[in-house]
Order: C-alpha cells, then sequence, then structure tokens
C-alpha cells in the first residue's frame, strides 16, 4: 500500500535517532496503519522490530496472516525504487512477481518451520524493469504473546554479483577446458605435492589408455608402470623446487601399449597467492612416430651406404678383371643408333630385364621406356645425337613381365652410334624412396611436435587478453547501463591494451609461421639504425656499452621496415640480457658476396646481400641451445621473463623476406646474430623510413568505396571515413563491388578486405576493377597471413596493405595519404 501522510512524515525519522525506543517509533510510524497503535504491538514485536532497525543486515519482518512488511536501512536499499511504498504493505502486494514463493514461506514460518535458501533465483522488478537476482534467505518465526507464531522474520543477502562472477568464471573454465580438449597436445593439471589429478583433456585420456577415473586421485594411483621410467621422480623436482622442466623424447612404457612411447613434456609450477607451488601444469606431444621416423632415416642412410660399398666392390672386381667378356658382364651393354634402336646387345639384357637380343633389336628404346622418361630420354638421346656423352643418364625400362627397372646410363658417342652401359640402379632408387618417405614422416611429426607447442603455448597468453577485453566490456557495459559513466575511460584502456597486446601476439605467431603480411620498402638499414640508437642505448641501459660500426656504401635492401627494428631491438634486448653484469654490444653492417659455397651454408641463393649482425661479450650458447633458439616458446631466460617467440619471429619474418639468420656463439666468449637480407638494386626509399605520424588533412568529399563481409568491420570503417568528410559506398562481397567499379561513379579509392565471399578475393576483385579503371588506388586490409591473395608482399603501384587490428586514425591517414599521392 502506498505510505499514508504519517508514514512519509515518518519516514525522514526512518534512518535518524538509535536505541530500541527510537527504532521502536520508526517501527511505528511506518507499521502503524496496518498493524496498529504502537502500544497494541505485542512484546515479540516490538523487540524483534527493534533489533531488524538496527541490524546492518538487510533484514524484513513479515507480520500477521498477510505479511505487513517492516524492514530496516538495509533492506531500504536493496528494494530499490520500490521503497518507501513496500513499508506496511502486505509482502503478496509488495512482491507481486513472487507471491507463490512468498506464500510458501508465510505458510510454513507461520506453522512455526524455518527455511533456509542458498543463491536463491529470483526474479525481482525493483527499478521499473525485470532483473535476474540470487539471493541468500534465512526465515525464522516471530511470535506473539501467546507463544503462537505471529510473523516471520527474513534475513536477505544478496548474491547476485558473486553468483555473475562465479558464472562467468565457470564459462571460462568452460571455454578454457573445450580449448584445451582440441588441442592436439596432452594437457594435465595436478595439485599439491602427492599430485592429484585435477584436470586432463581427451588427448591426455588417449595417450595414457584411461578412458574415466582420474580426477581426485594420485598420478602414481593411475600410472603405476611408470614406477622405476623417472616420470615421478621429475614431477617431485618440479614441485620441489619451483622451476619448469622440458624434456625431449622421454622415454615411456604405459600399460596397455605393446611398445615403448617418446613423449616431449613440459612441466610449469602453479603456484599460488603467496607465491608458494601448489601445482604443477604438465603440457606435452607424442613424438614416437619423429622418433620411429630418425631412426628409418639412420636404417635407410645405413643401407645407402652398404649398397655403395657394394657398388665399389663390383667396380674393383671389374677393374681388376678387365679380361671378362661381352658375355658374362652384369651391365646392360649395347650400340645404339642414330634411329633409336640397339643394333647390338649383350645377354645381361634378359638377365635384368627378360628381353632376347631380338626382341631387343626389334624395339625402339622410347618403346620399353616408362611413359613418364620418354620426353627427357629424347632430349638425352639427341644431345648423344650431336657428340655429347651420356653420363649417369637414369631412367626407367620396362621388363618382359611388364614391371620396370631403374638403369642408369653411360653411353659414348663414336661413328654413328652411341656405345651404351646401362647399370640396374633399382635397389639404390628404392632406398632413396625409403629415405625420402622417412625424411618427410619425420617433418611431419616435428610440424605437430611444433603445432603441440604453439598450441600449449599460446593457449595462457590469448586467454588472459581474451578475458581482458571481455572483462572490460562487461564493466563498461554495466557501467553504461547504469549511467555511471565517470571512470570508464580506464575500462575502454584496459579493452584496448588488450586488444593491442593480442595484435602483437599474433604478429608474432605469423612471423614465426612466416604468413605474417609484409611491406616491404627499399631501405637503407645504416640510416634505420641510425634512427633507433638512442632508443637501443636507453633501452640496454648504461651498464652497458653500445657500438655501432656502418659499412660504407652499404647497398639498399628491399625489406618491411617496422618488423626490422623490431627484430634489431630484440636481439640487442637479448644481448643484454645475456650480459647480466654488463658489457659491450656491437651492431655491424656490412655488403657480402655469397658464392655458391658459402651461399649453400647459409641456406640462401648465391648473390648479393646486406648483413646486419649484433655481437655480444655474453654468456654465448651451447650448441643444443642454438639448435632449439628458432623453436616457438623456446627460451633460456626465467620463468615470467621471455615468451621464446622473439627468436623465431625474427627468422620466420627474414625467411619470408628472402634472407637468412645465422647464429654464431661460444660459451663464455658472447654471441654474434647475423641477418642477411637480399639486396635490392633500385634507389632507397626516403619518404617511406619509419618516423612519427601526423594527423591526415579531413577528406574534401572524395569518394572511397569500402568491401568487408564482416558487417562490425564495414560499418566501423565506413563511420570513420564518413565523419572525416568522404563519400562511402560499401558493398559485403567480391560480385556486388564489382558492379559498383565498373559503374560510371567517381571513384577515388578502393578499400576492400582481402578475404571475400562470393568466389572473387580482394586482388582478384582489385586487378579485374582495374582493367576499366588502370589508375585506381587500392588499400588492401587483411585481417591474417593472405600473402598469396595480395601478392606475397609484391604489390603494384598504386597498391598498399594495412593489418587488423589497426588504429581508426591510422586508417583516416592512410587513405588520406593515398588519395593525395
Amino acid at each position: 500500500m502506498p505510505p499514508t501522510s504519517a508514514q512519509s512524515a515518518g519516514s525522514a525519522r526512518f534512518l535518524e535517532g538509535g536505541g530500541e525506543t527510537g527504532a521502536l517509533i520508526r517501527a511505528h510510524d511506518w507499521a502503524s496503519t496496518a498493524i496498529g497503535p504502537l502500544e497494541t504491538w505485542p512484546q515479540s514485536l516490538r523487540t524483534a522490530a527493534g533489533l531488524l532497525l538496527e541490524s546492518p543486515v538487510p533484514m524484513v519482518m513479515l507480520w500477521g496472516q498477510d505479511g505487513i512488511m517492516i524492514y530496516n536501512d538495509a533492506y531500504s536499499r536493496f528494494a530499490g525504487a520500490r521503497h518507501p511504498r513496500l513499508l506496511g504493505s502486505k509482502v503478496r502486494e509488495g512482491w507481486p512477481e513472487v507471491a507463490d514463493f512468498n506464500d510458501h514461506v508465510m505458510k510454513v514460518g507461520l506453522a512455526g518451520g524455518t527455511l533456509s535458501y542458498r543463491d536463491q533465483e529470483l526474479m525481482l522488478v525493483r527499478n521499473g524493469v525485470p532483473e535476474q537476482v540470487w539471493m541468500n534467505l534465512d526465515y525464522s518465526p516471530v511470535r506473539d504473546e501467546s507463544g503462537d507464531p505471529g510473523g516471520v522474520i527474513a534475513i536477505v543477502v544478496e548474491t547476485t554479483d558473486r553468483v555473475r562472477s562465479d558464472r562467468r568464471i565457470a564459462a571460462e573454465q568452460g571455454r578454457q577446458r573445450q580449448l584445451f580438449g582440441q588441442m592436439p597436445g596432452f594437457i594435465c593439471v595436478l595439485s599439491g605435492p602427492r599430485h592429484v589429478y585435477e584436470y586432463v583433456n581427451d588427448a591426455y585420456h588417449k595417450i595414457s589408455g584411461r578412458r574415466t577415473g582420474l580426477i581426485g586421485r594420485t598420478v602414481r594411483e593411475v600410472l603405476p608402470e611408470l614406477e622405476g621410467q623417472g616420470y615421478f621422480e621429475l614431477l617431485d623436482q618440479v614441485y620441489t623446487s619451483g622451476k619448469r622442466v622440458v624434456t625431449r623424447a622421454m622415454e615411456l612404457r604405459l600399460q596397455g601399449s605393446d611398445q615403448v612411447q617418446y613423449i616431449d613434456f613440459v612441466y610449469e609450477p602453479i603456484r599460488d597467492e603467496s607465491g608458494e607451488v601448489s601445482g604443477i601444469f604438465v603440457a606435452g606431444f607424442e613424438v614416437t612416430e619423429a622418433h620411429r621416423a630418425n631412426a628409418a632415416l639412420r636404417k635407410s642412410q645405413a643401407r645407402l651406404l652398404e649398397l655403395n660399398a657394394d657398388l665399389e666392390r663390383q667396380v674393383i672386381q671389374r677393374t681388376q678383371a678387365r679380361g671378362l667378356t661381352w658375355q658374362v658382364s652384369p651391365d646392360l651393354l649395347g650400340a645404339l643408333n642414330s634411329e633409336g634402336y640397339f643394333e647390338t646387345s649383350n645377354p645381361a639384357w634378359r638377365t635384368v630385364l627378360g628381353w632376347s637380343e631380338d626382341e631387343v633389336a626389334s624395339m625402339s628404346i622410347f618403346e620399353m621406356l616408362h611413359p613418364e622418361d620418354v620426353e627427357r630420354t629424347r632430349a638425352g638421346f639427341e644431345l648423344t645425337q650431336k657428340g655429347q656423352p651420356a653420363i649417369r643418364f637414369p631412367n626407367r625400362y620396362r621388363c618382359k613381365d611388364g614391371s620396370y627397372r631403374w638403369i642408369s646410363w653411360v653411353g659414348v658417342p663414336e661413328d654413328g652410334m652411341v656405345y651404351c652401359s646401362g647399370r640396374d640402379i633399382t635397389e639404390e632408387k628404392a632406398a632413396e624412396a625409403d629415405l625420402a618417405s622417412a625424411q618427410e614422416a619425420l617433418r611431419q611429426s616435428q610440424k605437430m611436435e611444433a603445432i603441440g607447442q604453439l598450441t600449449g603455448g599460446i593457449a595462457h597468453d590469448f586467454n588472459n587478453l581474451l578475458h581482458g577485453i571481455s572483462g572490460s566490456l562487461e564493466l563498461l557495459e554495466k557501467r553504461i547501463a547504469q549511467g555511471r559513466l565517470g571512470g570508464v575511460e580506464r575500462y575502454i584502456a584496459a579493452a584496448q591494451g588488450s586488444a593491442r597486446r593480442a595484435a602483437a601476439l599474433t604478429q608474432r605467431l605469423l612471423a614465426f609461421s612466416r604468413r605474417q603480411t609484409l611491406d616491404p620498402k627499399s631501405t637503407d638499414i645504416n640510416r634505420l639504425i641510425g634512427g633507433m640508437e638512442d632508443l637501443i642505448r636507453r633501452t640496454v641501459g648504461p651498464g652497458n656499452t653500445v657500438e655501432v660500426v656502418g659499412a660504407g656504401g652499404i647497398w639498399i635492401t628491399k625489406i618491411d621496415q617496422s618488423q626490422l627494428e623490431s627484430a634489431l631491438l630484440n636481439l640487442c634486448i637479448n644481448a643484454r640480457d645475456a650480459m647480466p653484469k654488463g658489457g659491450r654490444i656491437t651492431i655491424e653492417t656490412a655488403n657480402k658476396w655469397l658464392d655458391e659455397r658459402a651461399a649453400r651454408e647459409r641456406e640462401v641463393p648465391p648473390g648479393q646481400y646486406v648483413s646486419l649482425c649484433v655481437t655480444d661479450t655474453g654468456t654465448g650458447m651451447t650448441p643444443d641451445v642454438i639448435a632449439h633458439a628458432f623453436d616457438p616458446f623456446f627460451t633460456t631466460k626465467p620463468l615470467g621473463q621471455g615468451t621464446g617467440l622473439g627468436l623465431s619471429m625474427i627468422h620466420g619474418f627474414v625467411r619470408q623476406s628472402g634472407g637468412q639468420v645465422r647464429i654464431y656463439s661460444e660459451v663464455g666468449k658472447g654471441t654474434t646474430m647475423c641477418l642477411y637480407l637480399p639486396r635490392f638494386v633500385g634507389g632507397k626509399d626516403d619518404a617511406d623510413l619509419p618516423g612519427l605520424s601526423s594527423v591526415a588533412d579531413l577528406g574534401h568529399g572524395e569518394t572511397v568505396v569500402v568491401i568487408d563481409d564482416d558487417v562490425t568491420v564495414r560499418m566501423l570503417i565506413v563511420e570513420v571515413l564518413e565523419e572525416a568528410g568522404y563519400v562511402v559506398i560499401q558493398a559485403a562481397d567480391g560480385p556486388t563491388g564489382l558492379k559498383i567499379l565498373q559503374s560510371d561513379a567517381r571513384i577515388d579509392l578502393l578499400v576492400t578486405d582481402v578475404g571475400l565471399p562470393g568466389g572473387m578475393n580482394g586482388r582478384q576483385l582489385a586487378d579485374t576493377a582495374r582493367t576499366a579503371r588502370p589508375d585506381l588506388k587500392v588499400l588492401f586490409v587483411t585481417g591474417f597471413a593472405e600473402n598469396a591473395a595480395v601478392g606475397n608482399g609484391l604489390l603494384e603501384p598504386g597498391m598498399q596493405v594495412i593489418t587488423k587490428p589497426f588504429v581508426m586514425a591510422a586508417l583516416g591517414n592512410k587513405v588520406r595519404e593515398m588519395i593525395d599521392g
């Protein structure tokens, strides 16, 4: 019921005064109309009302059969906009949306019973709109003068924020479990010094051979067969020392497996709030196939060595028995005429291929060849007709039974004939095929191993970053809904910061995989280093001396300048970290001619290169560290001080740019990291050297076509450009965009996503549009490594790339720059 004038007047005193008398007066002011004069209240009601009015905990009295509501200040805040109308009202009328629930409460309470609910979910209308809430509720009867229950007192503690937080955490844990469950590598989380399973993914179930019953049990209970194999000892070591341990190709024999398994492990200590080790995160990948492939590779190499030794013995025997006749030679011998027929052939033809001398003479060599070898052999045969001998020329000859054997030929032209000797090398070819298969299996296993390492490494980082973004946006949404706009900038900044870090991690991963979108420009690396020298000196600190030795007349290289800057800074930071007591860092450039031998050693084509080397006087690297230096997430730095992506990023970026990275190191003396970058014959692009960007001028009515299938991205780009003063025409796919571009409309710039639906990607769209608009300027927007689609970094004039995610101001600057260019 609405408050009376007496209740309204009393509301001012509701928040004033103190003590039992004051509490009773306030309670009477609010409820006298419904319950009666104060002096008629039973002592039990007076006592209960006094206690609840003074309590800091939200409490409400539901008096009589109708549950007349008397409550305290804390409950008034819980009631929201329904206060003060609730005071003195019947509970069914005060909270009609939960009338059935309160009817049950009154029925039990007035019968002398108690009720208790934890995280009870209800739908309440407190501020004009329905809202889902959760509460802890405790109900007890209040007895009247006769000793019978005269009302019910309720303690109301809202738990909505905690429940929602718990559910968010549970959902995040669910997403994390789903992510972990989809990983190709296995994962488990162990707690306590006894290593009790808290979580395992499907891959762990599979590799352990146990499908159920792991959670809550110790590793020793679940995997007793590992006793004495070193696994339990490693877990104890990690838990006791608190240090991360990585093992490669650990040999284990698990229950249910009749063969030894080889497994790569990462053991990461988990620490509690106090910094103490509370468990271990175990991740790994089975590399049994890689181990077997290595064994097969070694076996094939041994087989090849054995075959080579056998061939050498045969040569020695033939040399010692030069008197042996045509009849007993194991090699195919014969005289080949200019028409491609063997006029003579020895008995070895029948032994090796099954053909008699007459049958050999009746067929052209091209009739006996494998179809795939005909054209190549014909070209070789024509060279012999011009007097050029054939040496170790392999091809496949058909046997009489229809099979084929590999023959390696030596042919010497003389007097219009080619005198030939052919050796059966079928076994050697089979060995080579086995070797190639083993090498391919090894590469595939190593690839899967790298994927396992990558997925294990990025899951934690991306979960944190996504939580930073989603959490900030959720809080921002809540603040805006409540109209509390003060201080929301910190949530925006937190979300943007997480987004930038996620973008940086993505770029590092793409660089490692050599699939990032590069923007190569002709560059004078001496000038680039000069622009970074102050930054490098500040970064490495005063305890280290930095010396720059730039070669005179340095050649130009075509490189992504921002990536090279990042690589150089990363190398200098690594050099600094390798010299904990300080030392000297030397940055040196040079022009390099790499001949066949030097190029082969560096695994690059011969030619001219620009070298950029960073040398330190630090601890140096062991051969094992050098071998793994470019592996993803491999680091020798303490836990938390390195991601293990730096060198792999540099290696991927340089290799993608046509160059190479080499490490020269000696333990205790220092390390030199050298980047070899291909020389670019052309002038340096001074305008494109890195520098501070300025805010571009606004548009002046120029027309920009924006094509992107992502509705949100397209909306943001269109809004930014329209606010900047451009006329924007938009489309969601390639065919629709092409119709716009083929119209007579004025178009000053095309901004297009690279990956588009409709059977036409962004590069194909731009190329097609340029047939009618040859001067069309194109800005490609790419969210991942679509190098092949945009031309692998070799864009035509008037084409540029911007990589998502980007700052919207950067987009405006790029558009202005391209239109004015």
